[in-house]
């Protein structure tokens, strides 16, 4: 059942980014933003967390889940370091996963060959 809750939560999430590129004037960098933004906040109310225990990767492999891992980890620095926490959680949280997209960015890019478009 857990395939199912992340699916359907996973893809709500999704069709609210794309409700928002078609109906409203945001870019989809916009829509970025916003979704990075509203982790946070959601987080910070406790509210994204009950969602995460229920849709486990549909909740926090999308952009939101971003935002969330980020307010987590400033929450959780800011427990054991003090205020100092505010400004390295974040980066603690997140540090793994943006290290394993570089590296699969750079593995990708050196093994793929490019061509000229002309």
């Amino acid at each position: 059942m857990g395939f199912v809750w992340a699916f359907v939560i996973g893809g709500l999430i999704c069709v609210v980014g794309q409700l928002l590129i078609d109906l409203t004037s945001f870019t989809p960098a916009r829509v970025l933003v916003t979704f990075v933004v509203s982790g946070v906040v959601l987080s910070a109310l406790g509210w994204y967390q009950p969602l995460v225990n229920l849709a486990g990767a549909g909740a926090s492999v999308p952009l939101i889940g971003f935002g969330h891992l980020l307010a987590q980890g400033v929450m959780d620095a800011v427990e054991s370091m003090g205020l100092l926490g505010a400004l390295t959680g974040g980066f603690t949280a997140a540090a793994a996963g943006i290290t394993a997209s570089l590296v699969c960015g750079v593995i990708a890019a050196v093994s793929s060959h490019s061509h000229d478009q002309n």
